[in-house]
């Protein structure tokens, strides 16, 4: 099959030959088998399959068929502005989009970033993303993101949000009530989340929020354990009033003590881990050592393209060399040394798929290659670089080898999203068009000056140590005269 025009909404796609990381509760890596898909659920895995006669067959030789990932938490209203804060920290970050620019975002602007970041979502390999989406300082705002994700032929979580206002405030007006109740049964494609963070205020302002999420019956997910901004008050607090459920997903939950950690797992929450952003940021140090020790489920996510990569690919590269690094620093500093490393690559692969499956509530039916589960399909195989071969340790080349560019094929609900390397059915003009109009009315709105200032923070000031071994005067070991 090479022609993408062929590809017919609900006809029978089958991918032939590949090795196939199940992540089913056996963790079964199948080599030289196929996963045939019929409609929009998994109908059959296993080799030398038999299809109907108009399947589309997919060469998966070579390659590793696995399911969809996950991103549990990305605020995609920021794409128009990729790599622009590439320098930032977290102050950086709340200083621009919390007290000074982030109210100079129309609802075209959100649309704009809603739609190049679903785009590049499934081009990627990402079949389901929550969009964090704290931008939406109205409802038009929200209508803005919601139409972009339904442009967009991936699944996806709108986790609304508001940085302008407090959560008791938003979620008390009458048009987001409006919005919810028009919005929250949805459909199988575009799930609902209330997005607000707790911040430890001892008269726990948040509360209405939380029984406003209990009303409606929707998760809640909250940036928690940030530094200097989300704390153990928070998290206690919440625990205290009962709105800790199994639902409720914690991103970050980087700088918990032990009594948090416990409070989560005993109430069967899960920590959305976005290790760039906590390497880089300031969050505090990625958290997966910790979460492993009290048994807390994973997921991972990329939080916002206005830093770092869109992809998971990175997410579970960085999250394994920062869980390994802390192992060894504490071994290291204990006067041990590690022999056998505690998190491997499989586990970053399972909280890429199966752990965002599990954080959304949805592990009945995605996260995993098996019969009768939704049809969100990646196929990783590139036949033009070196790096696809040998394919020796599946879940070491997905989480080590493996990048955006090698995703061949994407399957989303049974339907090709992406073929060959191209994206199928998905206008990247419009997009480029609308992000330009976003890109042109933030630098007419901060002027140039202040455009090129919040790009380039200040730097800091180095200091060289004085060093005892500098010398004053210096010779070579040639004597003198010679």
């Amino acid at each position: 099959m090479s022609d993408p025009n062929h590809f017919g909404f609900g006809r029978p796609v089958v991918f032939r030959g590949g090795t196939v990381l199940t992540l089913d509760d056996a963790r079964q890596v199948l080599t030289g088998s196929d996963v045939l898909v019929i409609e929009d659920r998994i109908a059959a895995v296993g080799p030398a399959l038999p299809v109907p006669d108009a399947a589309i067959e997919i060469d998966a030789t070579g390659g590793i068929v696995m399911p969809g990932m996950i991103d549990t938490h990305r605020h995609m209203w920021q794409t128009a502005m990729r790599g622009y804060g590439a320098d930032w920290t977290l102050t950086q970050y709340f200083v621009w989009y919390y007290l000074e620019w982030g109210k100079a975002f129309r609802p075209q602007d959100v649309y704009a970033g809603n739609l190049l970041g679903a785009i590049e979502a499934i081009d990627a390999g990402v079949t389901t993303t929550v969009d964090w989406s704290h931008g939406l300082q109205t409802v038009e705002h929200a209508e803005a993101a919601t139409d972009a994700l339904r442009a967009v032929p991936g699944r996806f979580v709108l986790a609304y949000g508001n940085i302008q206002q407090a959560p008791a405030e938003w979620t008390a007006s009458p048009e987001f009530r409006d919005f919810a109740n028009r919005h929250i049964p949805g459909n199988d494609m575009l799930g609902f989340q209330l997005a607000f963070d707790v911040t430890g205020d001892p008269a726990f302002p948040e509360r209405p929020a939380f029984e406003v999420a209990r009303e409606l019956g929707v998760p809640v997910t909250t940036h928690a354990g940030v530094w200097g901004a989300t704390n153990d008050d928070g998290i206690r607090l919440m625990h205290e009033h009962g709105f800790m459920t199994p639902q409720t997903v914690y991103v970050h939950a980087a700088t918990l003590s032990a009594d948090s950690y416990h409070r989560i797992a005993a109430t069967g929450g899960s920590a959305s881990v976005s290790t760039e952003s906590e390497q880089s940021a300031g969050q505090g140090y990625p958290p997966t050592w910790a979460l492993r020790g009290h048994g807390i489920p994973v997921s991972l996510s990329m939080d916002t393209s206005v830093w770092w990569s869109a992809d998971l690919f990175s997410a579970m590269r960085a999250t394994l060399g920062a869980d390994r690094s802390r192992e060894h620093l504490e071994a290291h500093a204990s006067g041990n040394t590690i022999t056998h490393l505690s998190l491997r690559a499989e586990h970053v692969v399972d909280w890429a798929t199966r752990g965002g499956a599990h954080a959304i509530g949805r592990s009945s039916d995605l996260g995993s290659i098996e019969v009768g589960k939704k049809a969100d399909i990646v196929l990783i195989k590139n036949e033009h670089s070196p790096v696809m071969f040998p394919l020796l340790n599946p879940y070491g080349h997905v989480a080590f080898q493996a990048q955006r560019g090698d995703v061949h094929t994407v399957v989303v609900n049974g339907r090709v999203v992406k073929y060959d390397h191209r994206l199928v059915g998905t206008d990247l003009a419009a997009a480029r068009s609308a992000i330009g109009r976003t890109v042109e009315h933030l630098r007419s709105a901060l002027g140039e000056e202040a455009w090129a200032k919040g790009m380039n923070p200040d730097v800091p000031e180095t200091h060289i140590l004085d060093n005892p071994y500098t010398y004053t005067e210096y010779h070579s070991g040639t004597t003198h005269g010679q």
